[in-house]
């Protein structure tokens, strides 16, 4: 018969030899930790002890912060006790009296019950105020730095005459209580000291009625043209007289002309409209300075410079001027000419210089009736042998 193996004994031999084995591998030192009671007392007695005393801290604690609330808000050395408390810097064209009005509840009051943020928010709506900023400097000041606004130009409000900034805000002119600044003399009348620390263009096409968005655009539009006439240093946009943005595809500027040795009246200094169109303005300016000399010289009573087109001037005339005589045609014309640019008489709004028509006397029906006819000169401007030459040429438009 086959041998047949003692199992149990296999088994017994098994579980000593891994037994043996488990206690030659090394023992990972353990930390057990065991709670047999909590912080809380066991008894009931215990519990409602600790509860009191718990109350008793809370109550403790609030009470300090209540006396400590009590003594910020009521205690003498936290009072503003005058306008002299109220520190306020960075105003050079507001008074002081004008932004102490906006504190003028504060005065006598504990300085923890300040609204600052509602000071902030009144002393930005004022219009020359930028930006402010209010802080408490304890125990009992106040201190206000303001931004002023910057302007960059006249305007008229009506009869009167105001400043505008580079986003649009209509700014009046500044207090009576600054120095130099009164706007009106014993007379009645706008003293010039008022506007004598400005030296600014004025600028149309700005009204109050207008959004500000529509402001701030046209506003871009003139500080475009200011820089691109500065660009070079020359302070160019000192010149102007007046700039009128209300056309965004033609920005107008008159320009004085200050002519010397003139003895007329027209032909001494007189203003000249130019438009500059929408681009290219110091381009179109320096064109304007390089011909003004030989137009006045064909046209005294020069009064509009149209430089929009690319390849002619347009001149218009104040009321009277005379056609050019045949001789200082004849004489202009004697220059060679590359690029054609006509000059026509046309009608001007009001607040523009008028242009002239035709006034020549006739003697025949005939002649009568071809001086009724606007004159049209044309100019042409071009370069030979390297000179830039200006001729022109004249004749009735029909």
């Amino acid at each position: 018969m086959p041998l047949r193996r003692n199992t149990s004994y296999a088994n017994d031999t098994d579980d000593s030899s891994a037994e043996d084995e488990y206690e030659q591998r090394p023992q990972r030192s353990r930390v057990r930790l065991s709670f047999h009671g909590g912080l809380a007392p066991k008894s009931l007695w215990g519990r409602i002890a600790m509860g009191s005393v718990l109350l008793l801290l809370i109550g403790a604690g609030v009470a300090a912060l209540l006396a400590v609330r009590n003594y910020l808000l009521h205690d003498a050395h936290f009072v503003v006790q005058s306008s002299d408390s109220i520190q306020i810097a960075g105003n050079s064209r507001l008074s002081r009296a004008q932004l102490l009005s906006v504190f003028g509840e504060d005065v006598e009051r504990n300085i923890f019950n300040i609204p600052l943020a509602q000071r902030r928010a009144e002393l930005e709506r004022l219009p020359w105020v930028e930006h402010a900023t209010v802080m408490r400097l304890l125990p009992n000041r106040v201190r206000v730095a303001i931004v002023e606004r910057t302007p960059v130009a006249f305007v008229r409000q009506g009869t009167e005459i105001g400043l505008v900034d580079a986003h649009g805000v209509l700014l009046n002119l500044p207090g009576p209580d600054m120095p130099g600044a009164g706007l009106e003399d014993a007379g009645g009348q706008q003293n010039a000291a008022a506007t004598a620390q400005y030296s600014f263009p004025v600028l149309t096409g700005i009204v109050a009625e207008d959004p500000l968005s529509t402001r701030a655009a046209r506003m871009k539009i003139y500080m475009d043209f200011v820089a691109a006439l500065d660009a070079t240093g020359e302070k160019i946009s000192h010149r102007l007289s007046e700039v009128d943005v209300s056309n965004p595809e033609d920005v107008k500027a008159i320009l004085p002309d200050p002519a010397p040795g003139g003895t007329d009246a027209a032909s001494s200094g007189a203003d000249v409209l130019v438009h500059f169109g929408d681009g290219r303005f110091l381009e179109r300016y320096r064109q304007y300075e390089q011909h003004l000399a030989e137009w006045r010289a064909q046209y005294p009573r020069l009064a509009s410079v149209d430089l929009r087109y690319e390849r002619q001037v347009v001149l218009e005339m104040q009321p009277g001027e005379a056609a050019p005589s045949a001789a200082a045609a004849s004489d202009a014309a004697g220059a060679s000419a590359a690029v054609n640019a006509s000059t026509e008489s046309s009608g001007a709004e009001k607040t523009k210089p008028q242009t002239q028509k035709a006034a020549a006397t006739a003697k025949s029906p005939a002649a009568a009736a071809k001086a009724k006819r606007p004159v049209a000169t044309k100019w042409t401007t071009g370069k030979v042998a390297g000179k830039r030459t200006v001729s022109a040429e004249q004749g009735a438009s029909r």
